[in-house]
């Protein structure tokens, strides 16, 4: 059975990304706003709550980036749909997880990054933030594939 997920690329008005820092398995990672879809949730809404819960802001959703399917023994399969929106209303903080116990937060930073921040942060996901979001954004579209598979 599928277990489907949603991130969602926002960007402000210098087009800078809004990034997430969480800390998972002892390490941070940088990540765009996102999680689980919830039942009777389809991708769209579950993009516009996880955004609003982990930072404050309300969105529209734009268009779908990527589709990324991962098929494993450890983790089964699911996917994560990452939409492009764009902020509509809201003040920006961080949020909270209301899964978790607030001890357990995992959320740790959210601010807007330039490419050239992004590209260097050590521990990313995905990883394609770093160079084919850019291409994505400019409109460079020869080769893309909004299907990817995890590895």
């Amino acid at each position: 059975m599928w277990v489907g997920g949603v991130r969602v690329v926002i960007l402000d008005e210098e087009k800078r990304v809004l990034m997430l820092k969480q800390q998972h398995e002892e390490r941070d990672v940088w990540m765009v706003p996102g999680g689980g879809i919830e039942e009777g949730e389809d991708a769209k809404q579950a993009a516009i709550r996880e955004t609003k819960e982990e930072t404050g802001l309300d969105v529209d959703i734009k268009m779908l980036l990527w589709h990324v399917q991962e098929v494993s023994e450890k983790r089964g399969q699911r996917f994560v749909n990452f939409f492009l929106a764009e902020p509509k209303g809201g003040t920006l903080g961080l949020g909270t997880d209301p899964e978790r116990q607030p001890d357990a937060q995992v959320l740790k930073e959210a601010c807007f990054m330039s490419q050239a921040e992004i590209a260097d942060i050590e521990v990313l996901y995905p990883e394609y933030l770093k160079d084919e979001l850019w291409h994505v954004l400019s409109k460079k579209m020869d080769g893309y594939d909004a299907f990817k598979r995890r590895k």
